[in-house]
This record gives C-alpha cells, structure tokens and sequence, in this order.
C-alpha cells in the first residue's frame, strides 16, 4: 500500500468510494455503512474539491499495489490538531486492514507536517461499532455533543429524529 495527497483528477473515484461506504446497498458489504440511518449523499464534487483545494486542509489516499484507490480521509489543520474526516474505506476491502493503516498515515502526517498535537473527529453517537473501533485505535470519547445538520441534505437525509455527533480525540505528539 501506498499513500499520496489527492488531487483534482481525483475527485470523481474519492465521491464514489465515499457515497459506496456509507450510503445505499453498495455500503451494506462493508460494516461502516450507515444506510440504516441515512438516505442520500455523504459527500459530492464540490465538497471534496474543497477539501482538497483549501488552505489547511489536505485528503490523504491509500492505493492498492495496482495503484487503485482503496481509502481516502481528509485532514483539516485547526488551532493545535487535525480534524480527520470523510473517512472511506472500499466495502469490498474493509476488514483487510487499509483503514486502520490510512488512519496511521494521517495521524503521522498531522504530527510531522503540522506539528499537531492531537487529532480530533466527530462520529454519529449510534454508530458504536465503529467507536469501538476507534477506541481500539486509540481515540477517546470526550461526551462532547454536537447536533447532525438536519435539513442539510448535502450531509444526507436522516432516517430517524435522534442523530447526533461525538468527538473522540487521540493525542499524536
């Protein structure tokens, strides 16, 4: 596996793997799917062209050894730590190990090349498996709250009334 900074021709491939983890049918044959929760999109052109247009702010992919996109995370340089997110692993491929050593890269890439001291993300409260997966990778939950951007549908449609995020935070330096 290889890692390397996306770019604007990658745009396309980064929407699909990341609508394929999460959203719709395609999703349920990994375990990150949130279908059960949200209908419609989890990202679009325009978002991830800005995440890999701004300042401060960089999507990290992992590439299979054909050279295949197989993981992407988007890093966000804020006061003092990276904000991780859009984390997408190909559901054919999840469980083979591509998100947890992505999640290695960014968390070295925060450290080394932004001097970060922690990295911080938000997770939806009702997705405890994959919380459990990132307290197994050294994140801890913080019981700070926020609320999911209802009647934001570039977020997604929300299948139930009660969504809410959690910020889990590992220290990286």
């Amino acid at each position: 596996m290889t890692f390397r900074a996306a770019d604007a021709a990658d745009v396309p491939a980064i929407v699909d793997l990341v609508q394929s983890a999460y959203r719709g049918d395609s999703s349920r044959a990994g375990w990150t799917t949130e279908a059960d929760l949200l209908d419609g999109q989890r990202t679009d052109p325009a978002m991830v062209a800005a995440a890999i247009t701004e300042p401060g702010s960089t999507v990290l992919l992992a590439l299979d050894d054909a050279g295949a996109i197989v993981a992407s995370a988007q890093l966000e340089q804020r006061d003092g730590y990276a904000y991780f997110g859009m984390f997408a692993v190909d559901p054919g491929r999840q469980r083979g190990g591509f998100g947890a050593r992505l999640l290695g890269e960014a968390e070295r890439f925060a450290r080394d090349e932004w001097d970060a001291a922690e990295v911080r993300m938000t997770v939806i409260v009702q997705r405890e498996d994959l919380i459990a997966w990132y307290e197994r990778h050294g994140y801890a939950r913080t019981g700070e709250i926020s609320p999911f951007p209802y009647g934001d549908e570039r977020f997604g449609v929300p299948r139930r009334p009660d969504l809410a995020f959690e910020t889990l935070v590992k220290k990286v330096a």
